[in-house]
């Protein structure tokens, strides 16, 4: 018997990390399906661009270009026939899996044709409860994104145990919050959310784990002798961590029931009378003297058919359970701080602004990347992050080796799983302004 577990994510990134576990755990491709609202556009146009070409001609980051790119690459890689198109009631999507078939009459490809079904009947049809389903699918519509596997009861517990380690969302409580803001149910012919409805939806229910605190420092009242003063505050944050508890939503376990054709071989005896006549010229015997008188006598046939009969028996136990621990975890993140920076005026060598070196920087992206299938307007941002490292007193007389890390954790928290492919460039532009700046070496 097989069953069919559903969870709903935030963000396309964990539904990724989901799909790749699952498929990592055993679960048939063709078996999970993935549904995610996609109102920007910044993950659909990977199935159609080459992801080097995106960035030259479009108004999208380095970082956030590579990251898209990415995800729709993990998952094109990790799930069956991903696919664009648009539903109504919800807006232009990602699909893929079982559901895109149902959505699409098994149109399958980089930009599905005309929707011929609704996401709710797929849900209802693979044991999803309507009103779920209904939530499911308001869920994506909101910019979420849906994940379903069907498999084995064997296999639904652990399909659960990874949907809630990335945080699958409570689709109940998330229900009963929309219903305070004025939601009446989900309607397939309501207009799509716009991205920016999307991103308040995004806001308001994320789960904060830290507080950040700003001081500021105010600019005191100037005096008649004073008006030639210019104040500049110097403004920096605070790190907070407390703790709360949060509910992490949860996996609904649907059980669904299926059939399939049997056969046994049974050995039936079936009777049969047969009547024959044969000519015979004999004198009659005592035998035969009652031959005048009449009389009757009945033979009867019999035959076996076979009794089918169906006994059930529990062939296995799904147990749900959880467990609860206690770990310690390490809060990660960035303060912001300002600095006043004084530098002098003039046309001297060391204060030479960064589109001085833009040659230098192009000619050596052509000697080491232009293969890499980046775009020197993607690696800029690089050389420049180095350029601007070489001019900050905290690392211009330090070894590169030394704060490393430092500045790879803000290069990361800005452009995501990037830093292995631009790590070089950003060396290279602070070693070739730090030399100019100290007058040292390599």
């Amino acid at each position: 018997m097989e069953q069919t577990v559903v969870g709903l994510f935030d963000n396309l990134e964990d539904a990724h990390r989901v799909v790749t576990e699952l498929v990592k755990a055993g679960f048939d491709r063709g078996q999970i399906s993935l549904v995610a609202n996609d109102a920007s556009k910044n993950y659909s146009k990977y199935l159609t661009k080459d992801e080097a070409s995106i960035g030259a001609d479009e108004d999208v980051s380095s970082g956030e270009g590579a990251s898209f790119g990415a995800v729709v690459g993990g998952l094109m890689g990790a799930i069956a026939g991903l696919g664009a198109l648009a539903i109504p009631g919800v807006g232009p999507v990602l699909a893929a899996g079982p559901l895109l078939g149902a959505l699409t009459g098994g149109a399958v490809g980089a930009v599905a044709g005309a929707v011929t079904g609704g996401v709710v009947a797929g849900l209802i049809d693979s044991g999803v409860p309507e009103e779920d389903a209904q939530y499911y699918v308001e869920g994506v519509r909101r910019g979420g994104t849906l994940v379903m596997v069907t498999g084995p009861e064997s296999l639904a517990q652990k399909a659960a145990d990874i949907m809630n380690r990335y945080g699958a969302i409570d689709v109940h409580e998330r229900a009963a919050q929309w219903r305070q803001s004025g939601w009446k149910g989900y309607d397939a012919n309501a207009k799509p959310y716009s991205t920016s409805d999307i991103d308040k939806f995004r806001t308001t229910h994320k789960s904060m784990t830290s507080t950040a605190s700003t001081t500021n420092t105010q600019p005191s009242r100037s005096s008649t002798k004073d008006q030639d003063k210019k104040v500049l505050p110097v403004v920096e944050e605070e790190l907070q961590v407390g703790k709360r508890e949060v509910e992490k939503g949860g996996v609904r376990v649907y059980k669904q029931v299926t059939e399939r054709p049997v056969e046994e071989q049974v050995t039936l005896r079936q009777e049969k009378v047969n009547v024959e006549r044969r000519p015979v010229d004999r004198a009659v015997s005592a035998a035969d003297e009652n031959a005048f008188k009449e009389t009757s006598f009945e033979m009867t046939e019999r035959s076996e058919e076979a009794v089918v009969n169906k006994r059930a028996r529990v062939i296995e136990e799904v147990i749900v359970s959880k467990d609860v621990s206690e770990h310690t975890e390490t809060v990660r993140d960035t303060v912001r701080r300002t600095d006043v920076k004084v530098e002098q005026t003039g046309a001297t060598d060391k204060m030479r602004g960064y589109d001085t070196y833009v040659n230098d920087f192009r000619t050596h992206y052509n000697t080491n990347y232009a293969k890499s299938g980046y775009t020197f307007d993607q690696y800029s941002p690089a050389y420049r992050y180095g350029y601007n490292l070489a001019s900050d007193k905290n690392y211009s007389s330090r070894h590169w080796n030394d704060f490393e890390s430092d500045v790879r954790t803000q290069w990361e928290s800005r452009n995501k799983g990037t830093w292995e492919d631009f790590k070089d460039a950003i060396r290279y532009g602070w070693e070739r302004f730090k030399n100019v700046v100290t007058g040292g070496t390599r």
